[in-house]
């Protein structure tokens, strides 16, 4: 009985160890290793998304997001507030690109309730985005003159409203 005691606990440790392992891996390294790292689409960049004419308007605003991805919820709202707020200004086009399908993609922003008419699909890696969400603004020449990644901060958020009220 003793025996068997010893080896329960040796095992119990080793389990132990495994999940300080694994959590330090995961949650820890992988934090400081992306830390400082700038996942935005380098201004001037020539964005290639067929069937979308760039010159139509004055900016595009790209909402780059995936089904599924946390933080593509968790910035709903604030993409609600970007269509309403550039819903009078035809000098924007608001476009959702996403890797799903568009009818995937169309019913996934409704469940979002984010109502944008223009859904397409592309790969991330051909639109040269790293993860999402990211917002990219796009001039009428088909380059990138601004983007953002990630879940946006309210500052963040600000500075994207203000970027597509100029030149109004």
């Amino acid at each position: 009985m003793n025996r068997l005691n010893k080896i329960i606990n040796v095992a119990i440790v080793l389990v132990i160890i495994l999940i300080g392992v694994v959590f330090t891996s995961k949650y820890l390294l992988h934090r400081n290793a992306t830390k400082g790292k700038d996942y935005r689409v380098a201004a001037g960049t020539k964005v290639s998304l067929p069937e979308v004419d760039w010159a139509q308007n004055g900016k595009t605003l790209l909402l780059v997001l995936q089904k599924g991805c946390r933080y593509c919820k968790q910035s709903a709202p604030f993409y609600q507030r970007l269509v309403k707020e550039t819903a009078t200004n035809r000098t924007i086009r608001l476009v959702a690109v996403l890797p799903q399908d568009v009818a995937d993609g169309t019913q996934y922003l409704r469940d979002l309730d984010v109502p944008i008419d223009e859904v397409r699909q592309a790969a991330l890696e051909t639109l040269k985005v790293q993860g999402t969400p990211t917002l990219i603004l796009v001039n009428s020449k088909g380059e990138v003159v601004e983007s953002w990644a990630g879940k946006l901060p309210s500052d963040k958020e600000t500075e994207v409203l203000n970027r597509l009220g100029q030149d109004r």
